[in-house]
């Protein structure tokens, strides 16, 4: 088995923890704005102050302009989809009310929902398939087998196995019913085309450091134009500052606290080349790069392979070698980044016949290419003779 050269680049391959590297335009971007706008946006009327509020707004509208929101005021920006997703639950549902979900979530959904269940909230679940894959049908059968929801959540792309869930049909039948709907769509967003207006999508939630190119500590919550909400933090908003109720205007209701500036300029130029690029050349490029790990790894004896073959994420398992091995293998001895064990979602590990040990996980980004998914089949060949 070879060992890598200290000088040897990292291939990585973990994109659905956080894309990396990102577009040379956010590197840019971030380092510009941090040198020459460190004023506070919103809490000023000089024109450091106005140039930051400048930025935060055009990141608002570069959000909206992706997702088809109306309004970019229902934007409303956080640290990352978890705080997000919070936000929408915690300040959504009461003790008595009913939600179903999906047994594909991750914890940023699945916890919340267990906290809020101890709290007397009543949870419900659509159980996938063994390619993690629910149906509309399904989720109207548990809808209906109690009492009415107050909100549908879920999660529109899988981080396991990349299994994409039909939020276009099940946004609509929601409506219908005087369902809120809600969507987690943190491995999603900027992979897949999403329509709030066309999916009837009442809440939705996204991180900026994925699929959208953006840096870390960027995510956002689209809250819509019926929608209340209780604040999960108060403060400061550079509104209504004589008064000690939190203000009811949006987006400021819920961004209490200084904004990431610099952060959001750079989400902006994250958007910004993804448009440039088009969703549908950098998912083909992906799914590209997914297809050919899942030929190559299909002809390795031992390999299991969890999923669907179109998905952009690669699960697998080699027989006799525990996830977390092949992970420190490939790390240390071919210099290739992957991410192992259960992925932060322990159900959709149940779900798929992957637990307790989990998988290797796979996930190709935009820069990735194909000697780099060559070389990670050479090294699970060279690892599986080895076993």
């Amino acid at each position: 088995m070879t060992s890598a050269h200290n000088d040897e680049s990292i291939i990585y391959l973990d994109n659905s923890a956080t894309s990396f590297p990102k577009p040379e335009s956010v590197y840019q971007t971030l380092d510009h704005i941090s040198r020459t706008c460190g004023a506070n946006p919103g809490r000023g009327s000089y024109s450091l102050a106005n140039q930051a509020a400048q930025l935060v707004l055009k990141a608002r509208l570069a959000v909206a302009s992706l997702f088809a929101i109306a309004d970019c005021s229902r934007v409303v920006f956080t640290g990352n989809a978890t705080s997000a997703i919070n936000q929408a639950l915690f300040g959504l549902l009461e003790s008595g009310d009913r939600v179903v979900t999906t047994s594909m979530e991750h914890n940023a959904v699945a916890r919340p929902l267990h906290a809020l269940k101890e709290m007397g909230v009543v949870v419900d679940k659509v159980q996938g398939d063994t390619a993690g894959q629910i149906t509309c049908e399904q989720v109207q059968q548990v809808c209906s087998a109690g009492a009415k929801p107050k909100l549908v959540v879920i999660n529109h792309c899988s981080n396991v196995t990349g299994t994409v869930q039909p939020i276009d049909a099940i946004g609509p039948w929601c409506r219908e019913q005087g369902i809120l709907f809600m969507v987690d769509a943190a491995q999603s967003a900027g992979v897949y085309p999403i329509d709030v207006q066309g999916m009837a999508i009442d809440l939705l939630a996204a991180p900026g450091h994925k699929s959208l190119f953006g840096p870390q500590g960027t995510g956002f919550l689209y809250v819509g134009p019926d929608i209340t909400l209780k604040p999960l933090v108060y403060g400061g908003t550079g509104t209504l500052s004589s008064h000690l109720e939190q203000p009811d205007q949006m987006p400021e209701r819920f961004e209490s606290g200084t904004l990431n500036t610099p952060a959001l300029a750079a989400l902006t130029a994250g958007i910004d080349f993804l448009m440039a690029q088009g969703l549908g050349q950098v998912h083909r490029h992906e799914l590209l790069l997914a297809q050919r790990l899942r030929q190559g790894l299909g002809e390795i004896s031992g390999i299991t392979l969890y999923g669907p073959e179109n998905s952009t994420v690669v699960s697998f398992a080699l027989a006799g070698c525990d996830p977390a091995e092949m992970g420190f293998i490939l790390d240390r001895n071919f210099a290739i980044a992957v991410r192992v064990g259960l992925h932060c979602a322990p159900e959709a590990h149940k779900t798929i016949g992957s637990f307790p040990s989990g998988t290797v996980r796979v996930s190709p980004g935009f820069f990735n290419t194909e000697q780099h998914i060559e070389r990670l089949i050479e090294a699970v060949h060279e690892i599986a003779a080895a076993s």
